[in-house]
């Protein structure tokens, strides 16, 4: 393993074929989420991957039933009423989205199981998302108490519908592997057992290919998230607020004790 990545040790990185860099959440008794230390990983590695000469392609996947289950109550309780975690935070969250969009190597997420929160980013914003019927794509924030911010508001219209990603954004109802194929939300759905070689071969299709005009590409289609930048700065800018708040207090809570959560009924927005 090349010294390059040696400083990213919460994520497991090998080369399972020539120019092909795989990176995997590895916190399988955790169902691979993000605490604050991974989360600021996630973000920097990505810049490490668009200056390595030896790659031309990328895949992102979980350890063992998880593709990630987003950020621990750890980093989310540190954060409510923390102004600065919540500035750090926010930064990052920033950060990681484009620093995936300006990445110049393909990526390709294998979705196996559960995706949610900054797991969730990753596999939603890859050039090519595989989902096993067994993924379980969800986006929380609602139900956490704070807006949905992380890459809501930026891909899911653009992928599916306005009114497909209301629905889910604002229920927080879980989308299946299959379901997300039928809506356009991940680029295919296949069998769980044939995941991650699939995953290898459309790496090893891309990394074998003309790469000058692959990561053109790539860069032109991007142009359709930097322009939606304002979109997602507001959006993450009203997740942050809402760690200011009480229903955040109240969502991580219920989580904790496993209940509906009780929120208040008035608002003055």
């Amino acid at each position: 393993m090349s010294d390059r990545y040696a400083k990213y040790h919460k994520m497991k990185f090998d080369y399972p074929a020539d120019r092909v860099l795989r990176i995997t959440f590895d916190r399988p008794e955790t169902f691979n989420s993000v605490d604050s230390e991974m989360h600021t990983q996630m973000t920097d590695m990505w810049i490490d991957i668009d200056r390595d000469p030896d790659i031309n392609a990328v895949i992102v996947t979980g350890a063992g039933k998880a593709f990630s289950a987003g950020g621990d109550f750890s980093l989310i309780e540190k954060m409510i009423g923390d102004s600065h975690e919540i500035m750090k935070t926010w930064k990052e969250a920033k950060d990681l989205v484009y620093n995936i969009i300006n990445c110049n190597k393909p990526i390709i997420s294998a979705i196996n199981g559960p995706a949610a929160g900054a797991g969730l980013v990753v596999a939603l914003l890859a050039d090519i998302s595989i989902a096993g019927k067994k993924a379980k794509i969800v986006d929380g924030h609602p139900r956490l108490g704070v807006a949905a911010g992380d890459v809501a508001a930026i891909i899911w219209p653009l992928l599916t519908s306005m009114a497909k990603a209301k629905y889910y954004l604002m229920t927080c109802k879980p989308v299946s592997g299959e379901e997300a194929e039928r809506i356009g939300l991940v680029s295919m759905c296949v069998e769980d057992d044939e995941l991650q070689q699939i995953a290898l071969d459309t790496a090893t299709e891309l990394s074998n290919g003309s790469q000058s005009a692959i990561r053109w590409t790539k860069y032109s289609l991007n142009n359709w998230l930097r322009q939606a930048g304002p979109i997602f700065d507001a959006s993450t800018a009203l997740e942050m607020l809402g760690f200011m708040g009480e229903d955040v207090k109240e969502g991580v809570l219920s989580h904790r004790e496993k209940r509906a959560p009780n929120f208040r009924k008035d608002c003055p927005i």
